[in-house]
């Protein structure tokens, strides 16, 4: 199902995105979009008397991104985050779809809650919002969803996660792998053994130790990666782990790679660019799940990321209200917003040192999570007759961060002054722009 109905597409004028790079390659050229769809790529082409031009000069076009791993808080915590200003945030950020996690109130653990947050996205517009069905009843680790329902309703659900929770039961997660293979659907884990972090709150170190803050060792995710990579193995399932963030866990996928196991891994923006000294403040907006951990650690993600051994970004976008970040780090929620400071935050890391080119970009954020869960027309090459769902950069931008300009309802950003690198100036979700020039919509 999409948003945009061939109606709706016929009404959309035509628009040309003049002189423009594709992947950030060779000489500019035009982009002619109609009717939801690349139409003509060339050198000046001339573009019909209804056609919206926009002037592209010295900008980048990828395809829209996709994020796999979004907080969306509707329904239940709408004070934080909705889907409409969540939408508006990933239209600024450059994403055309993204997936919203199950852990709102009630818990997305049926085909009720599931379609209705659907039907939102659709109403909103902006972007595809696709719904991530719980694993198991109310996240409670003990029986398994009716995940078969929530495929096949409206919300055509292609992921399961309890994300916040960790499927710590070996059985039920078997039972879950087994179930999600006969079906086609992925399930995602939040990789924590409980047992290890009870009562933990930041990275298990010396900076940890020094600020008298419980630590959550790097043991308590890679003992479940590892886990998991076996269950999936020998289920003949496939097995997403969310917010990957050790070395150790880098090294865990690259064995369950070599052995061929179905396996892929996302890493956030966060634990690419941050790390746990930045908790010297005890400021809340730094404390996030998993935690940020040390300087070698992003270092391990950032070369798994250019590598391929981690397969894509997601943001792990998590609004909170200020009275659950403003308040001792031990009892803040965890969390931070993601979704409009995500390419940036790549760019910085990655594409600025020489990681990852454009096209790499490309690959991170729209191919390869599109790929791994299955859309077929998102992530989609930069060709005549492919969806346009397209995202235009300006590489030469800069902008500082602040958390209150943001569209997301929350302002908790730990990039808060921060000046970072790329700027993007259009998004289009099947040829309807839903943000130009840093307003939402055209």
């Amino acid at each position: 199902m999409t948003s945009s109905s061939p109606e709706s597409l016929r009404s959309c004028p035509p628009i040309v995105l003049k002189s423009v790079r594709l992947y950030g390659e060779g000489d500019p050229v035009d982009v002619l979009v109609r009717d939801g769809q690349i139409a003509e790529i060339g050198e000046r082409l001339t573009a019909p008397t209804d056609a919206d031009s926009i002037d592209c000069e010295g900008k980048i076009l990828l395809p829209g991104f996709v994020d796999l791993h979004t907080h969306l808080r509707e329904p239940g915590r709408e004070y934080a985050e909705d889907i409409e200003t969540g939408s508006a945030a990933a239209a600024l950020g450059g994403y055309t779809a993204v997936f919203a996690m199950a852990n709102t109130d009630p818990v997305a653990d049926s085909a009720v809650v599931t379609d209705h947050v659907w039907h939102r996205g659709q109403q909103v517009g902006l972007v595809d919002v696709h719904p991530v069905g719980a694993v198991t009843v109310g996240l409670d680790g003990k029986q398994l969803t009716e995940m078969g329902l929530m495929a096949a309703g409206a919300g055509q659900v292609r992921m399961f996660s309890d994300d916040g929770v960790c499927v710590d039961d070996p059985l039920v997660m078997r039972r879950a792998l087994e179930y999600a293979s006969g079906l086609g659907v992925l399930i995602a884990q939040h990789a924590e053994e409980p047992r290890l972090t009870v009562g933990a709150v930041a990275h298990e170190g010396p900076n940890a130790a020094r600020l008298g803050l419980a630590g959550w060792p790097r043991a308590a995710e890679e003992s479940i990666v590892a886990r998991d990579a076996l269950l999936a193995r020998d289920a003949g399932a496939r097995v997403h782990i969310c917010h990957a963030s050790t070395a150790g866990t880098v090294e865990l996928l690259k064995w369950a790679k070599s052995q061929g196991i179905s396996i892929t891994a996302e890493v956030t923006p966060h634990h690419l660019l941050l790390d746990d000294s930045r908790l010297d403040t005890y400021d809340g907006v730094n404390r996030v799940n998993p935690p940020l951990r040390e300087v070698s650690d992003a270092v391990a993600l950032r070369r798994a990321l250019a590598d391929g051994v981690i397969d894509c970004v997601a943001t792990d976008h998590a609004p909170h209200g200020a009275h659950e970040k403003c308040c001792e780090f031990a009892n803040a929620r965890p969390g931070m917003l993601g979704l409009q400071t995500a390419l940036s935050v790549v760019v910085e890391t990655l594409v600025n040192p020489g990681l990852l080119t454009w096209r790499d970009v490309a690959r991170v954020m729209s191919e390869a999570p599109a790929r791994i869960v299955g859309l077929p027309d998102q992530g989609r090459p930069l060709e005549v007759g492919e969806p346009a769902n397209l995202t235009v950069v300006d590489p030469a931008a800069r902008w500082t961060v602040k958390g209150p300009e943001l569209a997301s309802r929350s302002d908790n950003t730990p990039y808060e002054d921060m000046e970072l690198p790329a700027v993007v100036t259009a998004t289009l979700l099947r040829g309807k722009v839903t943000a130009r020039d840093g307003k939402v919509g055209a």
